[in-house]
């Protein structure tokens, strides 16, 4: 069995009603940036600096970003 860190910014955005170019504007970088984020679901490899902008700029906290989810063998 692997394990997966699933990454949720696209529901936690969609949950405080915030866009990617707000959020964008917020962190100071690319829009591109933030959409790259969005679209996956798989832990991204991120700063330490640009995931306490994501924490502060959407009020929320790294386990909120995060869920555990172990997949099956066959995954």
């Amino acid at each position: 069995m692997r394990l997966m860190i699933k990454w949720k910014l696209n529901s936690v955005m969609a949950e405080k009603r915030k866009t990617g170019q707000w959020l964008a504007e917020q962190l100071h970088v690319h829009p591109n940036t933030i959409y790259r984020l969005k679209k996956t679901d798989r832990m991204p490899s991120l700063t330490e600096e640009l995931l306490s902008g994501l924490c502060k700029s959407l009020e929320c906290k790294p386990c909120d970003l995060l869920e555990y989810a172990p997949l099956t063998e066959d995954e």
